[in-house]
């Protein structure tokens, strides 16, 4: 079930309740910290949606909330499922392998990817040059990932989150063009940062009064990268255009998805993610 109404107060949900049992809609109702949830099937929040918005058409005297009707998905914990997944690749890539000859191999080479070798920019998600680097990306994927895809649904948000490590490798082999070799999943970590950003900015700009405020959420995700993202041995380059690039997609997600996406479609961009890792690194044992 996803939530569609939250933070509401008691009369509020017991009037959201009385119009979706009218209208057969099937649904449940919890206690939160700071109100009542609603939540209705995933196959049925598109119609539930609709007919409370139009409830409130037609009582417009009615007001009971400050915020525009809005959606989020139940808790999720797969960042910690892609942390494992990328603690798995690192212990497969150095067992029995010499990391230094696997880096060049298939590392975000700005030399390479603009030859062609555009698979590299997925492939160097995966790998990462000792246990530190390992494990400051599990726990930024574990953090921001999770949080992504509680906003916009676990398929929909690793596609995402995938979309914008590889679009920041690419735009830093563009600056570069060659002499440059980045590793790891941070770019993709503050494309989530990005993500996140975008999406709080979206939220807050459209309530009154809240303009202003609207901008901090994106003064936190840079602040966030010039403290996290920088540093020795850290590439600033691929991290930034990592955020730019969630920022993108963020503000895409924000301005052009009115509804959730049904479990369909979360299935399918999931797919379409896993496909693009397992295309990239079969790609990439072929070029070997």
């Amino acid at each position: 079930m996803v939530i569609i109404f939250e933070n509401l107060s008691a009369n509020q949900a017991d009037t959201y309740r009385l119009v979706l049992s009218s209208s057969g809609i099937s649904h449940r109702s919890r206690k939160g910290k700071h109100g009542w949830d609603i939540l209705v099937n995933d196959t049925e929040h598109e119609k539930a949606i609709n007919k409370i918005e139009q409830y409130l058409k037609e009582n417009q005297d009615f007001h009971p909330t400050d915020e525009p009707l809005r959606h989020e998905y139940r808790k999720t914990f797969t960042g910690l499922w892609v942390s494992a997944i990328l603690l798995a690749s690192h212990v497969a890539i150095t067992i029995g392998n010499d990391s230094e000859v696997f880096v060049r191999t298939y590392g975000a080479s700005a030399f390479h990817i603009l030859r062609g070798e555009l698979y590299r920019s997925v492939t160097a998600l995966m790998i990462h040059a000792n246990a530190m680097h390992l494990a400051g990306n599990m726990l930024g994927i574990a953090i921001f990932g999770t949080a992504v895809c509680t906003i916009t649904g676990w398929g929909v948000g690793w596609f995402m989150i995938l979309a914008t490590g590889v679009l920041g490798n690419l735009m830093s082999a563009v600056l570069y063009k060659t002499g440059h070799l980045s590793i790891g999943a941070s770019t993709a970590v503050f494309g989530a940062v990005g993500i996140l950003a975008a999406h709080q900015f979206f939220k807050k700009f459209r309530l009154p009064g809240q303009r202003m405020r609207a901008w901090l959420p994106l003064g936190a995700g840079l602040a966030l990268l010039s403290i996290l993202g920088s540093g020795e041995h850290t590439d600033l380059a691929a991290h930034l255009f990592g955020f730019i690039a969630g920022l993108i997609l963020g503000a895409f997600y924000g301005v052009f998805v009115k509804r959730p996406a049904t479990r369909a479609y979360q299935i399918c961009f999931l797919l379409i993610a896993l496909s693009v890792l397992v295309m990239s690194w079969m790609r990439g044992f072929g070029q070997g």
